[in-house]
């Protein structure tokens, strides 16, 4: 942001005061930190890498100075450049701010800020996660201001300049601002540590709080740790660069693991550089910081179980013989403001308090390494060194550091033999490659994963004919004699790359060069001076960052969800989604629906799925059951799906029975907030067992829901407490009690029933206390949790209007934003999204007819992306967008046209910030507005309810009409869409199928002599006044054409398939004739022979599975056999068909004059499969198995539903299914629910045979009336327990007793 040049008062009161320019001072940073701090610095506090004149110092560098020329400008303008403050001391930096050379062409547009605190090992600042350079000056004389949040503390700044005016040159002047910064610090030398005691009474039992900085070069060490004599313990430690917090309970005074919290923080670490650290345990609590970054645990037990000592030790663990669980490493480095509880442990150490025992040796100064180490920016980077040893060996060192599995270390050209060594990096290996002309190349391999981030030594040695590679101090291997030949290394050593076509070079390799770090670099057991490279005084070089290890932890924070794995090279992070039910760049998308109503509408039929009720949210997904009825009914399994007796509990001794779900609590509710019902049957039996005290009207019995809370309605009654169903229907067995069980009488009674109020399911208790009585207890059974339909599917809004829109709270994507929905209209443009911020925004759009496109800005300028269609968008049709962006990449995705993506800039802005309100169907502007209709939008798997909001928005419909002309192909054979007012369904009247698709084949076996007629009028007067689907057969009317569709299954010949007859003798048989073959006979003609379509290509009583179709159009038959055979015939004996009698399937009864074939066939009949039966818009088959309503169906024999499609006993799949879950809404006998609960578990064999003998004699007397009943009702479960098979079998029997006993009652018992 630029502002005017001004004086530095003015200035330094804008920088305090503007709210624009400056970002939101940090919580907590309530004291004056902006003081400027270059005025008061000497000409000496400033250097640079070189200067243009002396009137062009870094002395002249200051804030709108226009003494010398007017500010630094470097020699040479290039990206090596830099201008450098020493502060004196350690200061807090809060800001800083830039200019151009005074009245000159001379700025710099870009740069990058480093510090340091001892002129050596800088590192650069980042603003956000992923952004290194700061933007810079457009002119000369305009300052541009930058927070620095977090603060900077630090003693030296360095500016290195990216880029600058292309028409001059780099030019800067510069201020900082911040303050005098506090510090006490000790060093620590891998031996020594701090021994802290403190007083018991000065502990908070509430709150135990650490504070610290530190840095270190080691990747390993003890920070802190503290222990008691059981073994429990709290330890922080430094482990490969990486922080663990460990609170561990030594003994199993816990219910879960002996590991209360284990949690990881922090990466590269061992970076030489400040890293502050923030410990809080708040009772079950535990808040983890490291630099930027948090996490939180929350334990199952408070920390007062852990039995701990009275002192906590830093750097180390010096008391010897208690028991830890890992090697004791002491932290080697330097600690800063050290506190416990408040309390500065480093000024206790520093005073020498007696609480404060010091091991080994420390001092209040930290040590500064003087190591150098140096970034190999890109893959074009190289450092080239020259070998002035003039030694007739080989001798390298250096230490390295990278992300990247393969790339070029160094490169050592050979004299005389030409040839050369290459030592390179491949599939994270270390590879050894010596060549010469003419002779096999050797080849070395070791180790392995040294792309791992952490820092690994090498060593390589080559003299007279010997070669050997040292990887971390391992010998990795020796190679054998080279030959006779003296090895004489060339004059210069080639690290991390070579050169772009250097005169006279060898170093041409094609290995891709190496991205990372390297320090301790030693060619001829001399060490190299990277300082004077980076003055030009040695060697040369390209692309490097000196004095500084640029690396990053791209996978820090971990932007992968969902559990994905992060893996990094220098410029990139890939997150693996394999195994987490989610894809993406960054693992966000759920590939799973929300809902099995979104399962329905893909056309899916019955089965389990997986659901994840919020999409991309955090919630991941679980496995449940969808029916597919008219409405998807998801049903969800618990463990306590058993009948369960309960005696002997009373209000001292209750008994509670727990529910536990296959899918978490969080998961349930929003399983249940997005259906649109749920309702869960409670089994409720009671003998002499109350469930309300009608003394004092005290609960006996309850259940518990979903926000444990206590529940005392049953059996279906509204929410009304300690009521029951039969209370509120006045149909209790006492009339003065709400529910059948308060009656307390002897005898079995129930107040059974579904509980559907939603806010109060899924049940997860039940607490009974009322059977410890003489000849009392009671007997309870949980169904699943059922859940029907999708709020959001069908939520939708038409837009009438181009100025009209709905308006939703700022939508908070940062670093992740996805948003879906259904789009259609007939408008050729408009506007379906937007939401702005002050730079940032994001917008979806139908740009034109034919394309679709979604816009942003995070910060890196506006992108778009386009899906174009060859076909037209604005069809009136619904589509769906779907549309994300994450710190990756941006993807738009329309229908099942193929998915466009965008990469994001590698280190480029990543956060999405948005201020505004969200614009759906408009922008804010009110132009460009979208006509039509906007159905189930999402953002990050939560759906707007855009009805709700469209009740009161001028110019805004709630809900959209219009669904079958999109989905109305889901409806099959001969199904019909039809509207409703949320979505549609499918109208299977006319087809031969069933199910909500229309899809579900109707199928029957017909045994031996069995038919099944359907009759289209009984005699020829009724045809005139007929008004059924089948007048149109018969009366006056011809039938001139009509199509015949059936499947069939039979090994049986001869066969009659299906018989068409007329009042005029006119007939059409279809049947398997003695020599299997298929014949199709139309007789239109009662004087004329029949016509006859043969297919004898093979035997069609084969027990497959073959489809028959028919098509006649007056005298032109089109027959096709199994999809595969055709043939088209003409008839010879008639046009048309006069007044159809009836279709018979089967044998037919009634012979009237048919010819010998098909008398033959006709006499015989059917035995076998018949599926799908369809005779133009009347299905016989259908109406003879599932007619609602009576139809003119006659039935003959044994005819049963079957599935056609597989043999008996082959379809397990399909019958597990079914049994598993029957669908929910079936009705049982009201009188017999527990018979008919209990029968299909009782039959399941056991292993208790004696038991099972002795409950038959028990019944023996009323087992004629038990088999009478109805069928059975299909359960959940397959298997039973001993107990539970125990008390299912005397339950049952005590209730058939006292039902023969009491015929007459109408309670639910019999």
């Amino acid at each position: 942001v630029n502002m005017g040049s001004v004086t530095g008062v003015v200035l330094k009161m804008l920088l305090l005061l503007s709210t624009q320019n400056w970002s939101t001072v940090l919580a907590g940073n309530s004291y004056d930190c902006d003081d400027p701090l270059v005025p008061a610095l000497p000409p000496a506090s400033f250097s640079s890498s070189s200067e243009l004149s002396s009137s062009h110092g870094p002395g002249f560098a200051r804030l709108n100075r226009r003494d010398g020329a007017g500010g630094w400008s470097p020699l040479v303008s290039n990206k090596y450049q830099w201008l450098q403050i020493d502060l004196g001391h350690r200061m807090e930096i809060t800001a800083v701010a830039t200019q151009g050379g005074y009245g000159s062409s001379n700025w710099v547009t870009s740069y990058l800020l480093m510090f340091s605190d001892s002129g050596r090992n800088w590192k650069q600042y980042r603003r956000e996660d992923s952004i290194w350079g700061f933007s810079g000056n457009v002119n000369a004389d305009s300052v541009v201001y930058y927070r620095l949040q977090p603060s900077i503390k630090a003693k030296f700044l360095r500016f290195i300049p990216l880029e600058w005016n292309p028409k001059g040159r780099i030019g800067m002047r510069i201020e900082v601002f911040g303050c005098a910064y506090r510090s006490e610090v000790v060093d620590l030398d891998g031996k020594s540590s701090l021994l802290y005691r403190f007083d018991q009474n000065s502990m908070s039992p509430v709150k135990d709080i650490i504070s610290l900085k530190f840095k270190t070069m080691q990747s390993d060490g003890i920070l802190l740790h503290r222990e008691g004599q059981n073994g429990d313990h709290i330890t922080l430690e430094l482990r490969r660069g990486r922080l663990f917090l460990l609170i561990n309970s030594g003994e199993a005074k816990l219910p879960s693991t002996h590991m209360l919290v284990n949690l990881t923080l922090g990466s590269l670490l061992d970076d030489q550089h400040w890293h502050s650290v923030l410990i809080q345990c708040l009772g079950k609590q535990v808040n983890f910081t490291v630099d930027e970054h948090r996490r939180c645990s929350h334990t199952q037990g408070e920390f007062s179980y852990l039995d701990l000592d009275y002192e906590i030790s830093f750097g180390g663990i010096p008391a010897a013989g208690k028991s830890v669980s890992f090697p004791q490493k002491n932290f080697h480095g330097c600690l800063e403001n050290l506190y416990y509880n408040g309390v500065d442990i480093i000024d206790l150490v520093k005073r020498h308090k007696p609480q404060i025992i010091v091991m080994g040796n420390v001092s209040f100064s930290c040590s500064q390494p003087q190591s150098v180490p140096v970034t190999f920016l890109s893959s074009r980077s190289y450092l080239a060194l020259p070998d002035t040893s003039g030694e007739d060996e080989v001798s390298a060192t250096f230490q390295f550091r990278t992300w990247n599995k393969s790339g070029l270390l160094l490169f050592i050209e050979l004299q005389l033999v030409s040839g050369g060594l290459l030592l390179f990096l491949h599939d994270g290996k270390l590879r050894l490659n010596f060549y010469q002309p003419g002779r096999l190349p050797t080849d070395i391999t070791a180790g392995v994963g040294l792309n791992d981030g952490q820092w690994h030594s090498i060593a390589l040695s080559a003299k007279r004919n010997h070669l050997s590679v040292m990887v971390d101090s391992q010998l990795a291997s020796v190679a054998p004699s080279l030959g006779p030949e003296q090895i004489y290394p060339g004059d210069t050593y080639y690290f991390g790359g070579c050169p772009d076509n250097v005169f006279g070079s060898k170093c041409q390799s094609s290995l891709d060069g190496f991205q990372g770090c390297m320090r301790l670099i030693s060619i001829s057991n001399k060490v190299v001076d990277l300082i004077s490279v980076q003055q030009g005084a040695l060697g040369n070089f390209s692309d490097l960052q000196i004095d500084s290890c640029g690396i990053t932890d791209r996978c820090l924070p971990n932007y992968c969800e969902h559990g994905g794995e992060c893996s990094q090279s220098w410029n990139i992070f890939t997150c693996d989604c394999a195994h987490t039910g989610y894809r993406g760049a960054t693992c966000h998308n759920s590939i799973y629906e929300q809902s099995c109503e979104a399962y329905k509408h893909r056309g899916n039929t019955s089965g389990f799925y997986y659901i994840d009720s919020d999409g991309s949210g955090p919630l991941g997904p679980f496995l449940a059951y969808c029916n597919m009825t008219e409405t998807a009914w998801t049903i969800i399994q618990h463990n306590g799906s058993d009948l369960t007796r309960v005696k002997s509990a009373n209000p001292e001794s209750p008994y509670a029975g727990f529910f536990e779900y296959v899918a978490s609590m969080d998961q349930l509710q929003a399983t249940i907030n997005l259906a649109e019902h749920c309702e869960q049957e409670l089994t409720y039996y009671c003998k002499k067992s109350r469930l309300v005290n009608k003394q004092d009207g005290t609960p006996l019995s309850w259940w518990v829901g979903r926000n444990n809370e206590m529940q005392t309605y049953w059996g279906g009654s509204l929410p009304d407490p300690k009521k029951c169903t039969c209370g509120l229907e006045g149909n209790c067995i006492d009339s003065q009690y709400y529910c059948n069980c308060d009656a307390d009488r002897n005898e079995w009674t129930n107040d059974t029933g579904f509980l559907s109020y939603k806010e109060h399911l899924p049940v997860t208790k039940i607490v009974i206390t009322d059977t410890g009585r003489p000849h009392s207890e009671a007997v309870y059974k949980l169904g699943p949790l059922l859940c029907r339909g999708d709020r959001s599917f069908w939520n939708s809004a038409s837009f009438n209007t181009e100025a009209s829109y709905l308006h939703f709270p700022t939508f908070h994507g940062e670093l992740s934003a996805d948003v879906s929905f259904f789009f259609k209209t007939t408008a050729s443009s408009g506007v379906f999204l937007e939401n702005l911020g002050i730079t940032d925004f994001i917008r979806i759009e139908l740009r034109s007819p034919a394309e679709v496109t979604f816009s942003f800005d995070v910060g890196n300028g506006p992108l778009e992306i386009s899906v174009q269609s060859p076909t037209h968008f604005s069809d009136n049709q619904w589509h769906h967008v779907k549309v994300e962006r994450n710190v990756k990449e941006a993807s738009i995705q329309v229908d099942q046209l193929s998915q466009k993506t965008q990469p994001a800039p590698v280190d480029g802005h990543a956060l999405l910030q948005l201020n505004s309100q969200l614009f759906v169907g408009g922008t804010a502007t009110r132009q460009r507005g979208f006509l039509g209709c906007i159905r189930s939008l999402q953002l990050n798997g939560l759906a707007l309810d855009l009805e709700e909001r469209a009740k009161v928005t001028p110019g805004v419909e709630p809900g959209c009409r219009g669904h079958c002309g999109s989905y109305g192909k889901l409806c099959r054979n001969g199904g019909k869409c039809r509207e409703k007012p949320s979505g549609f369904s499918c109208d299977c009247t006319f087809s031969a199928y069933s199910g909500p698709f229309c899809s579900n084949e109707i199928s029957a076996y017909f045994g031996s002599g069995s038919s099944v007629i359907y009759n289209f009028q009984e005699n020829y007067s009724l045809s005139k006044n007929s008004s059924s689907h089948a007048a149109s057969f018969h009366g006056d009317m011809k039938l001139s054409r009509e199509m015949i569709k059936f499947s069939f299954r039979t090994t049986r010949t001869p066969s009659l398939l299906l018989y068409i007859s007329s009042f005029y003798n006119e007939y059409l048989s279809v049947i398997i004739a003695k020599n299997g073959s298929l014949q199709i006979r139309y007789k239109l003609n009662r004087h004329q022979d029949p016509d006859v379509v043969n297919f004898d290509f093979k035997s069609m009583a084969d027990g497959q599975l073959h489809h028959v179709k028919i098509n006649r159009d007056e005298g032109v038959v089109f027959v096709e056999i199994d999809e595969n055979t055709r043939r088209q015939v003409h008839l010879s004996s008639g046009t048309e068909f006069s007044a159809v009698k009836s279709l018979v399937l089967g044998r037919i009864l009634e012979l009237s004059d048919v010819d010998q074939e098909t008398a033959l066939a006709g006499a015989q009949g059917f035995m076998g499969c018949l599926s799908a039966v369809q005779l133009s818009h009347v299905a016989p088959l259908k109406a003879a198995l599932h007619s609602s309503h009576p139809a003119p169906v006659t039935v003959q024999g044994h005819v049963t539903e079957s599935s056609c499609v597989a043999q008996p006993g082959t379809d397990a799949t399909s019958r597990e299914r079914t049994h598993l879950f029957a669908d929910h809404s079936g009705t049982t006998d009201d009188r017999e629910p527990i018979a008919n609960a209990i029968r299909s578990d009782s039959a399941v064999i056991g292993g208790l045979i004696a038991l099972v003998i002795f409950i038959l004699l028990c019944i023996t007397a009323i087992a004629v009336r038990i088999y009478q009943q109805k069928r059975l009702y299909k359960r959940n479960e397959a298997k039973r327990s001993e107990n539970v098979d125990s008390a299912e079998g005397v339950l049952k029997s005590e209730l058939n007793i006292q039902n023969a006993i009491n015929e007459n009652q109408k309670e639910y018992f019999f």
